[in-house]
């Protein structure tokens, strides 16, 4: 099991086939997909199915989201990190999206900011890319706050499959200057 960062609660690391009750939990929950389409799973062999596709993504980009574990309980909080992005979406292809998503019980917490922060510290320090990229829907007030909380900044408005999102981008100069702030 790969370790990508830790913070003083929070350990993450690689997406296992054994992280699928709480994928699970995380995917099926129709309020955790009101902002993402409402394409919640429906079973344990869809899920099993998206481990796959983020373990796939080590392999072929050497990235892809992170499972979010509690340090003191060791139990699933949801995912994180960077995934390559190699469709068009907005305009650009093969680029950096942060992401994130949490199980409900654990929204409101500060752990979307804490793991977003590790994410960009990972992009910019680690994989020394130049630009990271986000997008919301612009009705997800929280995620959207997220987002500028931890340094992107909006960019615009766009069409994703009928809904409107908000695209963010943080490139190594604004990284570099707000990082003393975070």
């Amino acid at each position: 099991m790969k370790i990508f960062v830790e913070t003083e609660r929070l350990i993450l690391r690689e997406i296992l086939p054994t992280d699928i009750d709480g994928m699970f939990e995380l995917h099926s929950d129709q309020e955790v997909h009101r902002f993402l389409g409402n394409k919640t799973v429906k079973s344990k062999e869809e899920t099993s199915s998206l481990i796959n596709f983020v373990r796939q993504q080590y392999i072929d980009f050497g990235i892809g989201r992170w499972a979010i574990i509690d340090k003191s309980t060791n139990n699933f909080i949801g995912w994180t990190g960077l995934e390559f992005v190699t469709e068009l979406t907005n305009n650009h292809k093969n680029y950096y999206d942060l992401g994130y998503r949490l199980i409900r019980k654990y929204w409101g917490q500060g752990i979307a900011t804490a793991t977003a922060i590790a994410s960009l510290e990972y992009a910019f320090e680690k994989l020394k890319t130049d630009e990271v990229f986000a997008r919301a829907d612009a009705d997800n007030i929280g995620s959207n706050k997220v987002l500028e909380k931890v340094g992107l900044k909006f960019i615009e408005t766009f069409n994703l499959d009928g809904i409107k999102h908000n695209w963010y981008k943080i490139d190594r100069n604004d990284y570099q200057r707000t990082k003393p702030n975070r």
